[in-house]
């Protein structure tokens, strides 16, 4: 069975991606680099709205993780005097490091440095504890999207294609927590009007178009 590989982390450019693809691979880790631009907005915006990804596979996140925070604090003793994280009071830096995922490994690594530094105590357990609720808060599905599904049943009903998109988009669509856990975007409800939704539009279309054979027909 193919694997399966998951979003790891996200770059505006392509040379950032594949250099941690290559450090990755160099360090005995399977990964994959995705362009996941926008096809639209890229032909419109040119690079402004590129996305690269490097995936990998679940099991591999943590070793990943450790991989690039032991590279990351080789980096440190190059860093220059007004590097922005020097600034930060020691709130700003807890946050770094409860936040991890929002930051880049070098800042998670120079926030842990930088509170010891200060005679901060990091509090491992409390850490852990905080991370867990802060992946139990992510992986809470979307607010509500009550927009969204009355325009998919009307988009369904005016002609059914925008329509397919709509709750296709609803039904399906997932996102990758810290810890590589994938779980539905969506609620519960709102992927069941998406999957009405769908069902709805694919039929109008399907009618539509058997509408028209007829006239053509004739």
């Amino acid at each position: 069975m193919q694997a399966t590989y998951l979003t790891f982390k996200k770059f505006p450019d392509v040379q950032s991606a594949r250099g941690l693809q290559h450090f990755l691979i160099d360090n005995g880790i399977e990964c994959v680099l995705a362009d996941t631009s926008a096809q639209l907005g890229s032909a419109m915006a040119g690079e402004l709205n590129k996305e690269y990804e490097v995936q990998l596979k679940q099991e591999d996140f943590e070793r990943a993780e450790k991989l690039i925070e032991a590279y990351a604090e080789k980096q440190i003793d190059d860093l220059p005097d007004d590097y922005y994280l020097l600034t930060f009071t020691d709130e700003e830096l807890y946050e770094v490091v409860l936040k991890h995922d929002e930051w880049s490994e070098f800042d998670y690594v120079l926030a842990r440095r930088l509170l010891s530094e200060r005679g901060k105590t990091i509090d491992e357990a409390e850490i852990k504890k905080l991370r867990e609720q802060r992946i139990e808060d992510l992986s809470q599905p979307e607010g509500n999207q009550q927009g969204w599904v009355i325009a998919g049943y009307v988009l369904g009903l005016l002609g059914g294609f925008f329509g397919v998109i709509t709750g296709y988009v609803l039904l399906t669509a997932k996102k990758t927590l810290p810890n590589g856990q994938v779980v539905p975007m969506y609620s519960t409800s709102d992927r069941r009007h998406g999957k009405t939704i769908l069902i709805l539009s694919i039929a109008v279309f399907v009618v539509s178009l058997a509408a028209k054979i007829l006239v053509y027909s004739e």
